[in-house]
């Protein structure tokens, strides 16, 4: 996705390599290869570099096919989480950094985030679901338009302090939708409550589950579950294969709704991604959309 200017005002940019979709900036102070094309490892792996080391960096993230990682490797990429199917159901995907400071490799709340994993999991086993808990009264989903992009960028303006994406920007929120992405909404009583992102990768055959927000006032009410399971029915009516999100590591909120909702744990970005004011270690969790059945 190419961004107007306006858009990527106070974000991290996009830009590609070749074929290959690169974002990269201070606000993350790193390059995040997103999309490798194929065949351009070599290539991107030169000018990933050069890209971190001209502008200080201090980590490079990258998400590739389990059969490029090897080449990783070699040049000194370390895998953080692995995600079965990611490539078209087929074949497993690798997120793998390399880092360029040696306080990006090792999460400062360490003891807490692995308390954060211990109860997902443990809320995982005593009460999975495949189905949510009902809608509030006076509440209904709604899939999100262009012309209510300003209300979702006041949704996120108002829940987050900083973002690793441009969703404060409405016209970015119009190019996105314009795209591959679907964001839904939860509306009480003609108020947007809640909002999520389903970031879909069609020719990987893959969604992100993503840009998870609640206002305080609606919190409690597991309206991102809602909305989780919502959007699994809509992209699995797409036709993918493999959903997964790259969640804040320290949230107990996002990492009890994905595992109650039957995803696993795939492991933990370190000083990943600046969000809600401050740099953040995410965890990944996936799902293979063919071994549930989901209703529509």
């Amino acid at each position: 996705m190419s961004l107007s200017p306006s858009a990527a005002h106070a974000a991290d940019s996009l830009e590609h390599i070749g074929n290959s979709l690169v974002q990269h900036g201070p606000l993350n102070e790193r390059a995040y290869l997103m999309h490798l094309a194929p065949r351009e490892e070599t290539t991107v792996l030169s000018r990933l570099e050069t890209l971190a080391r001209e502008n200080g960096y201090t980590k490079i993230f990258a998400k590739v096919p389990e059969n490029v990682a090897s080449r990783f490797t070699r040049a000194g990429y370390v895998a953080e989480a692995h995600v079965p199917g990611l490539f078209n159901g087929r074949e497993g995907g690798v997120f793998m950094g390399r880092y360029f400071a040696d306080w990006r490799k090792h999460p400062c709340n360490l003891d807490e985030l692995r308390t954060v994993l211990a109860v997902s999991r443990k809320k995982a086993g005593l009460s999975t679901q495949l189905t949510p808990p009902p809608l509030p009264d006076n509440a209904h989903i709604v899939r999100m338009h262009p012309y209510q992009a300003d209300a979702m960028a006041a949704l996120y303006r108002n829940v987050f302090d900083s973002y690793p994406f441009p969703v404060f920007d409405p016209d970015y929120l119009r190019q996105a939708m314009a795209g591959d992405v679907q964001y839904y909404g939860i509306l009480i009583q003609g108020r947007l409550a809640a909002l999520a992102s389903a970031e879909m990768d069609l020719e990987i055959g893959a969604a992100e589950m993503t840009d998870f927000a609640t206002l305080t006032e609606y919190r409690g009410r597991k309206l991102a579950g809602i909305l989780l399971k919502h959007m699994e029915d809509r992209m699995r009516a797409e036709g993918l294969a493999t959903l997964y999100t790259i969640a804040r590591a320290g949230s107990y909120g996002m990492n009890i709704t994905f595992a109650r909702a039957g995803y696993a744990f795939g492991g933990t970005l370190p000083n990943n991604t600046h969000i809600a004011g401050g740099l953040e270690s995410m965890n990944v969790w996936h799902l293979a959309l063919d071994q549930r059945q989901l209703s529509n």
